[in-house]
């Protein structure tokens, strides 16, 4: 893994060097991504952010401990050409929903409690759906890093395991034990939040209690995981785990042209890394020959295809098929 990551650095950086010098998130760097005429579109996002902010978002810790690696079992599973879990699980609403991290680096606690939710619904046979908390993940599991400046995937499935998560929605939506309580804001375009670039957040504090007029209690609402693993990065492992169990939670390096895009498959072009991003991982396909990883983000429907983006499947590309994380819910 630290090998991987090095070269990964090393390309980026050999990548900035050799590219004209024009600041990431500029109109030059939207000019340059277009007009190199590769499987994806740019677009202004980020308006007036600064480095430090955008770099944040990227909360997600890359190795760390690892759990147990799932067994194989991609050869006895016909796969189809293209996949997604919205249209073969329609009765699990959460399979379609996007959340907003807001002004904090919770990616790593956003891609778990979004694949663990869906999880909880497919496994039920549609019949619990639930929206499992980030806010309870991001400021309890205190093995899992730190909070909003950021943690490890592999710790915020162990603690689902270990622990247990209660359940809750977005920012002010009331549902759930404990809702999100970082409110969302502008990442990339003007509009009726405040823009995340002004907004300095803080990690919330644990609290072993659910808000106010909900029922059950905190222990009570709890829900846990079964088993936790990692998968072995193997494009036809990876897909077999999502055709059979539902989305994964996948983490990648993230470089400056991936906070442009607008649509299409994701590859990286030019500009520096980031750092590391957790996603959930929900499907697959294959857009004018290009195949794709679909995914879904925690940067509000405005930023990629409605929140959605696909990033090119395959290549292990920008380490993403390195880092997939799931579970089994326990019945």
């Amino acid at each position: 893994m630290w090998r991987f990551s090095f070269l990964y650095l090393l390309s980026t950086m050999s990548i900035s060097w050799a590219e004209p010098g024009f600041p990431a998130l500029s109109r030059e760097m939207v000019n340059y991504i277009n007009e190199a005429n590769t499987t994806w579109k740019a677009g202004h996002n980020f308006p007036n952010a600064d480095y430090s902010y955008v770099k944040k978002l990227c909360g997600t810790f890359m190795g760390g401990p690892e759990l147990p690696v799932l067994e194989e079992y991609a050869d006895d599973i016909k796969l189809p050409e293209s996949f997604d879990p919205r249209e073969q699980w329609p009765n699990c609403p959460t399979l379609k929903e996007i959340r907003d991290q807001g002004a904090c680096g919770s990616c790593w606690a956003f891609g778990a409690v979004e694949a663990i939710s869906d999880r909880i619904c497919i496994h039920s046979n549609g019949n619990v759906s639930v929206e499992i908390s980030a806010e309870d993940l991001l400021s309890c599991c205190h093995i899992c890093g730190f909070g909003c400046n950021g943690g490890y995937l592999s710790a915020a499935w162990y603690y689902w395991r270990k622990n247990g998560l209660v359940t809750g929605g977005l920012y002010d939506s009331h549902i759930g034990c404990r809702p999100y309580t970082i409110p969302p804001c502008e990442h990339h375009v003007k509009g009726m939040h405040s823009p995340c670039s002004k907004i300095k957040e803080h990690t919330p504090k644990c609290r072993h209690q659910c808000e106010a007029g909900y029922a059950p209690q905190y222990l009570q609402d709890k829900h846990f995981g079964m088993k936790t693993y990692h998968v072995r990065s193997s494009e036809k492992q990876i897909m077999a785990e999502l055709y059979k169990n539902g989305p994964v939670e996948a983490a990648f390096y993230v470089s400056t042209d991936f906070l442009s895009y607008k649509s299409g498959v994701y590859q990286h072009v030019r500009g520096r890394m980031l750092g590391g991003h957790a996603v959930k991982l929900l499907g697959w396909g294959t857009e004018n020959g290009t195949p794709y990883w679909l995914a879904a983000n925690s940067w509000n429907t405005d930023w990629g295809e409605n929140g959605f983006f696909k990033i090119l499947r395959g290549r292990n590309h920008c380490g993403i098929e390195s880092h997939i994380y799931a579970g089994i819910p326990k019945s």
